[in-house]
């Protein structure tokens, strides 16, 4: 590698997306990079030609470790939609000029799908204006809904975050004995996919019993059935906890948690924020069969909680960040590089690189045959998916009783 190597982080962080980081950092040094700059705030952040030389803030290894354990985007993050090509081209010519001053040989972007539309449009400027750069994706999203890898970095922890947290909510709730019996809703992440929803079942095992019913996006919701399902569960027992991914819908298309409130916040890339599906139907319940309930919001916890990240989770990040490098060095563009399941038992994972625009804006979705059949629950198929990707565990440096983050003040 001669040139340089920048890199940047985009859309919802992960507990794992600054392992990715390490693993761009590390290796494009070891292969002989002059630099590595880091954009501050992805594209968006770029074009206001802010960035940083990563080599001034990774000093150590010490600081590489302590920078894996680190949640949320240690970059900052954005969520700019690129115009296409035909309509802005200047642009486009602001960017490669940019990277033209910093003598840039690869231009690695970790994000899910929204970054992949980012990698494809500026692969296909380069090609059309003949531009040396290279540009490589690097998948993470907790969402789990990106095409053609096996998984992405980032799932695993927050999946195991969240059979950690309902299982604790499921005790939790058999402390106190209600009148009418206690329904707690959780809310998980997830407006059309539900592989982190369907996480919930990992709380499932010898010492507990699991949710009760979990709820997926790839179906439509129907809102009677499930309140006549938790009549018949309160006559059973006296706590129901029930998963629904934040963004379940009705037969007719509306989002169950806008039959509450208005959605009024669309992102760049036109995504409502879905808020308050839980809220909704502990509500509704409570009206319904006289119940008490309660309303979770796992909310950003379930992508910032490095303290329960998975050690898989963790080193595979940091495999797919030096692996997208070495893609890059080795004349790649266009491409994402995907995980690739060899075996289950023992779990062995492996990389290669596929075509961004094969990747770009496309959901991969929970299949329908990992549903029970009244869509109340996920299958044992499920389970014995995303099992491997939580295991192990990631120690956090404690100082004074709480864990040390890799800290920059270069946030504006």
């Amino acid at each position: 590698m001669k040139g340089n190597v920048i890199v940047g982080q985009s859309g919802g962080p992960t507990a794992a997306i600054n392992s990715s980081l390490a693993g761009v950092y590390r290796t494009a040094k070891d292969r002989g990079a002059k630099k590595v700059y880091g954009m501050l705030h992805g594209i968006q952040g770029l074009l206001e030609e802010r960035y940083i030389d990563l080599s001034e803030h990774i000093t150590n290894e010490l600081d590489a470790e302590l920078l894996k354990r680190t949640p949320a985007a240690y970059l900052g993050s954005c969520r700019y939609k690129l115009p296409e090509i035909h309509e802005d081209r200047d642009v486009y010519d602001k960017i490669f000029s940019i990277l033209d001053k910093l003598d840039i040989e690869a231009f690695i972007y970790i994000g899910g799908n929204d970054s992949m539309d980012t990698i494809k449009k500026l692969s296909d400027y380069a090609i059309i204006t003949g531009h040396p750069t290279r540009f490589v994706g690097c998948p993470k999203t907790i969402d789990n809904d990106l095409a053609l890898t096996d998984h992405t970095p980032g799932y695993g922890s927050a999946a195991k975050y969240i059979g950690t947290s309902v299982k604790e909510i499921i005790r939790d709730g058999f402390c106190l004995e209600y009148p009418h019996g206690l329904v707690t809703i959780v809310e998980i992440m997830g407006r059309n996919a539900g592989w982190l929803t369907g996480a919930a079942a990992l709380s499932k095992g010898e010492d507990c019993t699991g949710p009760d019913m979990i709820y997926l996006p790839e179906l439509a919701f129907d809102i009677e059935a499930f309140s006549s399902k938790v009549q018949k569960l309160l006559e059973e027992k006296s706590s129901v906890v029930v998963a629904v991914s934040e963004g379940i819908k009705l037969n007719d298309g509306r989002y169950v948690c806008e039959l509450g409130q208005s959605v009024d916040f669309v992102d760049a890339f036109g995504h409502k924020q879905l808020s308050g599906t839980a809220a909704y139907l502990a509500s509704f319940i409570a009206g319904e069969l006289g119940c008490k309930t309660r309303a979770i919001e796992l909310s950003t916890l379930q992508r910032s909680a490095s303290h329960s990240a998975s050690r898989v989770d963790i080193l595979e990040a940091y495999q797919v960040g030096g692996a997208a490098v070495k893609a890059a060095d080795e004349g790649d563009s266009g491409k994402m590089v995907v995980l690739v399941r060899l075996s289950d038992d023992p779990y062995q994972c492996g990389t290669e690189v596929k075509d961004v625009h094969k990747i770009a804006n496309d959901e991969k979705l929970v299949p329908r045959k990992w549903v029970n059949k009244d869509g109340t629950y996920v299958t044992d198929d499920f389970v014995s998916y995303v099992r491997p990707l939580i295991q192990g565990d990631v120690s956090p440096v404690m100082v004074d009783g709480i864990p040390r983050h890799l800290y920059k003040p270069v946030q504006k």
